[in-house]
């Protein structure tokens, strides 16, 4: 027999969801998700710095930019690998946190805490101190990630979610060409005697300043109010946000629409992820996130040293690499107009093989224009996935379990991110720039075979019909 609070919920949740579905897209909305994305900007500031201080960590005489051995401590590939089995950790043991304590709550102190883990580790004198903190930074992020991903999920109306997201990683991945910027001043350089990429990693952590500013003007999640049971605190926070929404409209709301569901499920467990019908979702994402990183971060993080690799100096790796980043941004951008018109499995998909494609030519390049044109084209192509798996993940599982799914099933990438950091320093080390590449074409036709044959859809869908069925 269901708990009278239990049927409470049920009723209640699918009014309020088609409430927040039927919503304009006013200032009011912009501005949580702008809010939200300032929030991301720090985190893919500290995310992407070990992208652009590894060349001065190996300068510093700490790491070594190869590997000698697969896993061998002493390569840079030990400090990538260190900031994903932070992640790992975060994604996978901490996912639960945004479901229990709130959206709102874990997205202000995991922004708290990896600052601090960063402030921490830009003292620290030795590698095996780096490392250290260097994980316990990564698992701040980690959680981070999943709440943003979740909360903006939730909070947007299913007609514009794929733009949302893709606004979303416009303004979050603004941070990359800044820290890119940042690193070409300082990592050559040692202001004060003090090693350069240490003050990339001080900068960034300007970001415990602002938060608790940003905090203040994010409702909570009305869809997990519902999913905790506390139905008076979502009704009155769905209210606010509609009678902000209708002043700045000047005009009453649209009328509330059908939900195109059978309504809320009941109670939902972690353990149902694994069981009819999310397990085949579950499965798919599983093995997508364990080939992404590959090509994602198989180039993202190994930028400079790539190009170095490539027959470029220091000084000049670091500068074609802030070009590069300037277009970190543009990726998403670019693909604004479609996010909520082409299917997000195929975006996945398009985007794989263009990932796969431009990094294979890149691999064939030594003229320095060229490198630029295609380390262009792979950024925008990373950045276009980005922007869809992002949106599609967090879209497939109930909102009682959100969070902690998609924290499940991100995890593997970044538990595919440890090794992988080391693989590529192994494959630079021992086949060049070629080997790398030749890595991540094929990862990406693996993702281009599991999503496009396996994936369901979700785009223009309210987020409570697809929990509840599997599209064909």
């Amino acid at each position: 027999m269901t708990p009278a609070g239990e049927t409470a919920t049920r009723e209640q949740a699918t009014p309020i969801g088609a409430r927040l579905d039927r919503l304009p897209t006013t200032r009011y909305l912009w501005k949580i998700l702008l809010l939200l994305s300032l929030g991301g900007c720090f985190e893919f500031y500290d995310l992407f710095l070990m992208t652009y201080i590894g060349p001065g960590l190996t300068r510093s005489g700490l790491f070594s930019s190869g590997s000698a051995s697969f896993f061998g401590l002493t390569g840079l590939a030990s400090f990538v690998s260190a900031t994903f089995a932070g992640l790992f950790i975060g994604t996978l043991a901490f996912g639960f946190a945004a479901d229990k304590f709130g959206r709102r709550t874990v997205f202000t102190y995991s922004l708290l805490w990896y600052t601090a883990g960063s402030i921490v580790m830009a003292f620290r004198l030795s590698a095996p101190g780096i490392l250290l903190w260097r994980l316990i930074t990564g698992v701040g992020i980690g959680v981070e990630l999943v709440t943003i991903d979740t909360y903006i999920a939730e909070l947007m109306p299913k007609e514009i979610r794929g733009r949302a997201f893709t606004v979303n990683q416009v303004v979050q991945f603004s941070a990359i060409p800044v820290v890119a910027l940042i690193s070409w001043i300082f990592v050559p350089r040692s202001p004060f005697g003090v090693d350069g990429w240490r003050c990339v990693v001080l900068i960034g952590s300007v970001a415990a300043v602002f938060v608790w500013f940003i905090r203040r003007s994010l409702p909570e999640s009305p869809r997990w109010l519902i999913a905790r049971g506390r139905l008076s605190e979502a009704e009155r926070t769905v209210a606010e946000i509609e009678e902000r929404v209708a002043a700045e409209l000047g005009s009453k709301l649209p009328a509330i629409g059908p939900e195109n569901s059978l309504g809320p499920s009941t109670s939902v467990k972690f353990v149902q992820i694994f069981r009819s019908p999310y397990v085949g979702r579950t499965v798919m994402l599983m093995v997508f996130h364990l080939a992404q990183t590959i090509g994602y971060y198989g180039f993202a993080s190994w930028v400079p040293t790539l190009l170095i690799a490539a027959g470029l100096h220091t000084t000049a790796s670091l500068q074609y690499s802030f070009i590069i980043a300037v277009f970190a941004p543009i990726g998403p951008l670019l693909v604004y107009g479609i996010a909520d018109k082409l299917e997000r499995k195929w975006q996945i998909v398009w985007s794989s093989i263009c990932i796969g494609g431009f990094g294979l030519l890149f691999a064939h390049q030594k003229e320095p224009a060229w490198l630029i044109v295609l380390g262009i084209l792979l950024t925008c192509s990373n950045n276009w996935l980005s922007v869809a798996f992002h949106t599609y993940q967090a879209e497939l599982f109930p909102t009682q379990v959100r969070a902690q799914a998609v924290g499940f099933v991100y995890s593997w990438s970044r538990f595919s991110a440890i090794f992988t950091s080391l693989m590529i320093g192994f494959f630079l080390q021992h086949s060049g720039v070629r080997g790398v590449f030749a890595f991540i074409a094929g990862s990406m036709l693996l993702i281009v075979f599991v999503i496009g044959a396996f994936g369901p859809r979700t785009r223009g869908l309210a987020l409570e019909s697809i929990s509840h069925w599997l599209v064909d």
